[in-house]
């Protein structure tokens, strides 16, 4: 066990050195060997490969590293079972992220130690979008989520709020009990979450999935880390999913990572008012693939979907037709058919003010204030800032 505390301690003081990022990292690990061997080479060996600074700064232990090596061990032995720090070495270290062109040196892991040979590239996809989404893109988010999930597939997003919330969410509610069901790649040191509203979510995560960080302890929210960070979500996945993104949204970067990577880019439509939109229009006219589904998405991916043999409807002897609910459908669920049904359709599927309601429909405004009241009790219409409404569609 000591051996063990002593090479964590190599890893940190290397990785730890002013000067010393992942790249430089990576040229003295296969310059010299194990981090053990590069500190123990003298400063004209190093300087083959390194500038003078930086060899010298690596013959002296950088400010805070014994008394993060001990938090760290610490932290190691208060769950042996739930927590690990991976190196390029271990044989538990994701293969899908040493194939990328900058795999972390380091990855702190924290939840189903067990289910890591279940992070398969094959298996696993990338769900992002916008820290503000619609409600409409919360609910599609959760919804394809839950879909993918349910199908046999580890989702992958940042824990942020808005979609990456939802997409972990999803992924808990559809995702078998002996199933990897989710993995939340952070962007500060595994000791605390962010965001803090994010608490429980996070908990549940570790019990049913996976967090990981390549940023040590103590690492607060940075806004650097965050898009660096973006890389091994699309590095861990087969593709990307994007729900909702404004032009200038982190989750763009994503999606360039995942290119770059040979991943799969999807984007969902929207409104062509929603500025939320935006970026998801973006990216289907530069050759993402549009999908509408969960399974447009397997059948990019040439993943086999097991609800596919069963039919939609099956003609009886009889020459009677018998349902079959769709999956993911509640058994016996009907489409909706009480009184403000005909309004549901006048609405729409885009935001709408007010009085275009009132043109379309008919009504004076005090009857239609009360039937969409009624319906946001119902949780079939959002009303969002500026006046608009917007339908809510439940898949």
């Amino acid at each position: 066990m000591e051996h063990a505390r002593e090479a964590l301690g190599d890893w940190l003081r290397l990785l730890g050195t002013p000067g010393v990022g992942p790249e430089t990292a990576r040229r003295l690990l296969q310059a010299f060997g194990l981090p053990g061997q590069v500190l123990a080479q003298p400063p004209s060996a190093l300087r083959q490969v390194v500038s003078s600074r930086v060899a010298e700064a690596l013959g002296q232990p950088p400010d805070g590293a014994a008394a993060l090596l001990e938090a760290t061990w610490q932290w190691l032995q208060d769950a042996p079972d739930g927590r690990a720090v991976l190196t390029l070495d271990d044989p538990r270290y994701p293969a899908a992220l040493l194939d990328t062109p900058d795999p972390p040196c380091l990855l702190y892991v924290q939840g189903r130690l067990e289910a890591l040979q279940q992070l398969r590239i094959e298996r696993t996809l990338a769900v992002v979008g916008s820290r503000n989404p619609t409600p409409q893109g919360r609910l599609n988010a959760q919804a394809f989520a839950r879909d993918l999930a349910a199908r046999g597939l580890t989702l992958v997003s940042g824990l942020a709020l808005g979609i990456d919330g939802a997409a972990h969410e999803g992924a808990l509610e559809g995702a078998d009990a002996d199933t990897l069901a989710t993995v939340a790649v952070v962007g500060t040191g595994l000791d605390r979450v962010y965001p803090k509203q994010h608490l429980a979510l996070a908990h549940r995560i570790v019990e049913r999935g996976l967090i990981l960080s390549e940023y040590p302890l103590g690492t607060p929210p940075l806004n650097a880390n965050f898009p660096r960070r973006n890389r091994i979500i699309s590095g861990l996945s087969q593709g990307v999913l994007v729900v909702e993104a404004a032009l200038e949204s982190g989750s763009l970067i994503t999606a360039r990572q995942a290119l770059e990577q040979g991943r799969e880019v999807f984007a969902i439509p929207g409104s062509i008012h929603s500025p939320q939109s935006k970026g998801c229009h973006a990216l289907i006219r530069q050759g993402a693939k549009l999908v509408e589904c969960a399974q447009d998405v397997l059948e990019e991916l040439r993943q086999p979907d097991p609800f596919a043999q069963v039919p939609l409807a099956l003609d009886t002897p009889g020459g009677r037709t018998t349902e079959r609910a769709t999956p993911g459908a509640e058994p016996g669920t009907r489409p909706d058919t009480g009184p403000n049904t005909g309004l549901l359709a006048l609405l729409g599927h885009e935001p709408c003010s007010l009085d275009a309601l009132i043109a379309r429909s008919g009504l004076d405004t005090a009857q239609l204030q009360a039937r969409l009241l009624d319906l946001e009790l119902e949780g079939q219409v959002h009303r969002l800032p500026g006046g608009l409404f917007q339908r809510l569609v439940r898949e």
